[in-house]
């Protein structure tokens, strides 16, 4: 494959920096993969494809997640037991996701997505996160909650596109009721070993950009930290209203796309 960087020259590479910092510092902040900003940035200023900016995205966020979770373990806001627990339910339901993506209409499982997005939400704007919970609280019954939620992670992952960060981190405060800190770190973490496994298969598949990758990547070395530092001095009421209002722009694309499925299923 003719990496995008030696067909476009210079620009090209300008272009994968620029996705690069702005995703990283998204990544850090909310603790999120940055799939959701390297795709569409990827798809609307690199013109790649849309299978070809998931794959690379993917194998980008390997980086980005690492950076994140070293700069949340440093304060102690990254919960190891939980993140590998909701590791093991995640590599369990994406395979799921994957199958029932040809039986489900997309367009039901968008707008349910985006109902799911708007619940959180609203609670949002009712639930402080506590910052003096260093950890999410564990018992059989709770962890066994955990690996459910990843597994729900995973099928939402293989059926949408979805990283895990938007589903795990709302959860974690509003359900769990940990620090939005802790439940940012360790959805960083939960994220690493699925997100390497999906890399595995794209680039299999030819599905990976790796000049692309490697230079999305390195520039979120540099931004990534400095998102997760401001998540971490910003109140948490006002940490609550930005990921809220990140919340609106998911919510908004996944609106989009399943009107954009829907009209297409008309036209066929």
């Amino acid at each position: 494959m003719i990496s995008a960087l030696k067909a476009r020259g210079p620009k090209a590479l300008l272009t994968f920096l620029a996705i690069g910092l702005v995703s990283g510092f998204m990544s850090g902040l909310f603790g999120v993969g940055g799939g959701t900003v390297i795709v569409p940035l990827l798809v609307t200023f690199a013109l790649f494809g849309q299978k070809l900016a998931s794959g690379t995205s993917g194998a980008s966020i390997i980086v980005t997640a690492a950076v994140g979770v070293i700069t949340y373990a440093i304060d102690g806001n990254v919960d190891w037991l939980a993140a590998a627990l909701l590791a093991v339910g995640g590599i369990v339901g994406a395979p799921i996701g994957a199958q029932l993506l040809h039986r489900l209409s997309e367009a039901f499982l968008r707008w349910f997505f985006v109902g799911f997005l708007a619940v959180v939400m609203i609670s949002l704007f009712f639930i402080i996160p506590d910052r003096d919970v260093t950890a999410v609280p564990m018992n059989v019954w709770l962890g066994l909650a955990l690996v459910a939620l990843g597994v729900l992670t995973g099928i939402l992952s293989g059926l949408i596109g979805v990283g895990g960060g938007i589903i795990v981190v709302p959860v974690l405060i509003l359900v769990f009721g940990t620090s939005d800190l802790v439940a940012k770190g360790t959805s960083l973490l939960m994220m690493i070993p699925t997100t390497i496994s999906g890399a595995v298969r794209n680039a299999k598949n030819h599905n990976v950009d790796f000049i692309a990758a490697g230079t999305v990547a390195l520039a979120t070395v540099l931004t990534t930290p400095l998102g997760a530092l401001v998540a971490g001095v910003v109140d948490p009421f006002v940490a609550n209203m930005l990921f809220a209002a990140f919340l609106v722009v998911i919510a908004v694309q996944m609106a989009q796309k399943a009107i954009r499925a829907q009209r297409k299923n008309k036209e066929n």
